[in-house]
């Protein structure tokens, strides 16, 4: 059986300095890459401390960061967003000013521009079904249900 090299402390601080520079990270993200090391409780304490004290490891960088490419690239509403961000453990105080990142009028401009582009696609002639099949996909992107309504109803009956 093959046996994983070992490394020392300094050298596993080094590559998850690297593997934070690579792009922001969580600490539920650096604290798995860390148990790939079978690191013993006090080393791993020691590590996240110096990651955090270099900057390497900042939550509410990566919260902002996080919502931002999530929203712009895969356009993803708050609630998808502030739900993935609980699941990583992030802080409501972080989750609250990573959405603050959001400008309202690009969120808002977003909605509409993929409820028609998928309005588009959708080959369902009646209009109740066509509703149900809109407001389904933008509830799995995860936008507010209120504007998901008000978006569908402007849009089909435009």
């Amino acid at each position: 059986m093959l046996q994983k090299p070992s490394f020392t402390v300094n050298q596993i601080k080094r590559k998850l300095e690297q593997y934070c520079i690579y792009q922001d990270r969580c600490h539920k993200e650096v604290e798995q890459k860390m148990k790939e090391y079978k690191l013993i409780p006090e080393a791993r304490e020691l590590i996240l401390l110096d990651l955090m004290k270099d900057n390497f490891l900042n939550e509410e960088r990566f919260a902002k960061s996080f919502a931002r490419g999530k929203f712009r690239i895969k356009k993803w509403g708050k609630q998808r967003i502030v739900r993935e961000l609980k699941f990583k453990d992030i802080s409501t105080y972080n989750i609250k000013s990573a959405l603050k990142e959001i400008d309202d009028e690009e969120y808002h401009t977003t909605i509409y521009r993929i409820t028609e582009n998928r309005n588009a696609v959708i080959s369902e002639s009646n209009i109740h079904k066509r509703k149900q099949k809109l407001t389904g996909f933008l509830m799995r992107k995860g936008f507010e249900s209120e504007l998901i309504y008000k978006v569908v109803n402007e849009i089909i009956s435009a």
